[in-house]
């Protein structure tokens, strides 16, 4: 991968913050890469959610970008990720991070406690308890993986969602996409997990929340786009569904003035699952690996696939 000629030095060139620079600078130097000025670079780091700004940074003598985020719709989208260099994403670095997040929301589902958090007045609630219950994993990729293996010790049963069909470590069933209604139907607990793609977008219609528990609570830290946001209020508001609590929403970010802010028994955090101080050290170890990969002309981990949108 190392352009040819006689200088086989990679060069590499970091958009990063201040504050996040220094970090990434250590791991393209351990893994034997030469930090340069854009226009010298061969590799571009680009540890911003800045989608628009990224154009003006590609020319042509950039081969390989390497995205921070997991998620790269947008990106799509936008039509920034073009199909003659190679672009890889932060998929699978922050499954640590995000799912012990999601286990948090999960549990405080559980608790009850979006309700007891908005209490003015003494007021007990009956708690519930993901121990025994079932639990729908949609998209065990990196995330919902390490949220199953978490999940272990609470005795959850666990029903696991992957496009492929693959066995899931730890599931207590693995499904294909064919399972999903059946997932919806016995599932306690429902963590969205999976990547947003035009496959995946609107996953949650109105018609598949109407095939849920009553007593059903949905986490969702993928995208807010995996969910239809008016058919989730509907169903909650009614109580056809118990609650939610929600890390993305759709829209993000979520108008001051929408209906989720109100109801009771929903949360709303503002994407901040992987803002953990964690995820530093989680993408500077990929950050290394890749380069030194490079550097040896091995494939890369987390290679962007636009057929399949991530």
């Amino acid at each position: 991968m190392p352009a040819s000629g006689t200088d086989d030095t990679v060069h590499v060139f970091i958009y990063a913050s201040e504050s996040d620079r220094e970090f990434l600078e250590v791991a393209v130097g351990d893994a034997g890469g030469v930090l340069s000025p854009l226009e010298a670079a061969e590799v571009l780091v680009w540890a911003s959610n800045d989608v628009e700004e990224l154009t003006p940074f590609l020319h042509e003598g950039v081969r390989w970008v390497q995205l921070y985020a997991a998620g790269v719709d947008a990106w799509i989208r936008g039509g920034v990720i073009d199909s003659h260099r190679l672009w890889t994403a932060g998929k699978g670095v922050y499954g640590a991070v995000i799912a012990e997040y999601c286990l948090a929301l999960l549990l405080a589902g559980a608790a009850r406690l979006p309700e007891a958090a908005r209490a003015l007045a003494w007021n007990p609630l009956t708690a519930d308890s993901v121990g025994g219950k079932t639990v729908g994993v949609i998209g065990a990729g990196g995330i919902g993986s390490e949220l199953i293996r978490l999940l272990e010790p609470f005795g959850a049963r666990t029903l696991a969602i992957t496009r492929s069909g693959r066995t899931v470590a730890g599931a207590t069933e693995s499904l294909g996409p064919e399972g999903l209604d059946r997932l919806l139907r016995e599932s306690d607990y429902l963590a969205l997990c999976a990547a947003s793609t035009p496959q995946s977008r609107g996953l949650l219609s109105r018609e598949r929340i109407a095939r849920m528990k009553q007593n059903a609570f949905v986490v969702n830290i993928a995208r807010g786009a995996l969910i239809d946001t008016d058919a989730l209020v509907e169903a909650i508001d009614d109580g056809r569904i118990r609650g939610a609590a929600l890390d993305v929403t759709d829209p993000e970010p979520l108008p001051d003035d929408h209906p989720l802010w109100r109801l009771p028994t929903v949360i709303v955090t503002s994407h901040m699952s992987g803002s953990a101080p964690a995820w530093r050290d989680a993408f500077a170890t990929r950050l290394r690996e890749n380069v030194a990969r490079y550097i040896a002309d091995d494939p890369l981990v987390g290679v962007v696939d636009l057929d399949l949108g991530y």
